[in-house]
């Protein structure tokens, strides 16, 4: 099959620049182990809300690349952004392998339900299967209730089974603070304003694919999840709309790559897809 030209490509790992939903039908149907994404949550975070008041007062977002400390927006973070998700669901159906799964990363708490929402439309066009709370630890944002957790959305094909690759049956649904090395990230003006700790996609990944299995996320910001592929030994589509961060990206790859001593990389890779 003919696949877009990659904004980088470099081993097992590629970057595609552009709209997930017009270039996630090129993925071959059947292809992908592990879909791990970070959508936008639909509340138009770091547009000159509490989370960019936030970051300047504790001075995260001084500094002379950070002209005017202007927000930081993320593209289709208002409600198009549930449209957008439901949209994905049909190709992630499309693309996952008989036994692969799907983790979305989604908002904790109130007042929109929308964990309750996404999971719901999860369990209709797939078959939901756990919502783990990520407790992110003391203190959130906000006043009553503050938050203090996300949470990870996992489904699997209907009438499928997930791989399991943990034989310790001790696997919580809570990941506990600094369990398997996540630790929340206050994002500095450099860092995407929704960046994720590498060590959480890299939880799921270990649990639900093999060495060499594709994962791919199609909403990828500054590639966290392609980082966490790497170092486990995956093979990685990460998809995003802003060229920027495709570009932060692929630095964060090269620098990934050019570590020393990385066992998988002493073998053989096979190709990212058959063509």
């Amino acid at each position: 099959m003919s696949l877009p030209k990659p904004y980088y490509s470099r081993g097992p790992v590629q970057i595609w620049h552009g709209d997930c939903l017009q270039l996630l039908p090129e993925i071959e149907k059947g292809s992908v182990r592990l879909f791990f994404l970070d959508p936008p949550y639909g509340h138009s975070n770091n547009n000159d809300d509490l989370v960019g008041r936030r970051e300047k007062a504790l001075g995260r977002s001084k500094g002379e690349d950070a002209p005017n400390e202007a927000p930081r927006p993320i593209a289709n973070d208002g409600p198009e952004a549930n449209d957008m998700f439901l949209a994905f669901l049909p190709e992630a159906k499309r693309i996952l392998t008989p036994d692969g799964c799907c983790c979305c990363c989604c908002c904790g708490g109130g007042p929109d339900p929308q964990f309750a929402r996404w999971s719901l439309w999860l369990d209709e066009v797939l078959a939901f299967k756990m919502m783990v709370v990520w407790d992110k630890g003391p203190m959130g944002m906000g006043w009553h209730y503050r938050r203090s957790y996300e949470t990870v959305l996992v489904a699997e094909r209907t009438r499928g089974k997930a791989l399991w690759r943990d034989t310790t049956d001790r696997v919580e649904n809570i990941i506990r603070p600094g369990a398997h090395g996540v630790r929340k990230i206050i994002p500095n003006h450099r860092q995407h304003p929704t960046e994720k700790p590498v060590e959480l996609p890299a939880h799921f990944i270990r649990l639900h694919t093999d060495p060499d299995d594709l994962v791919c996320d199609p909403f990828m910001g500054a590639c966290s999840t392609g980082v966490a592929a790497i170092r486990t030994g995956r093979r990685f589509i990460g998809i995003e709309l802003d060229e920027y961060w495709c570009a932060v990206a692929a630095r964060r790859l090269d620098r990934e790559l050019d570590q020393p001593q990385l066992p998988f990389l002493r073998t053989s890779q096979p190709a990212l897809l058959a063509t």
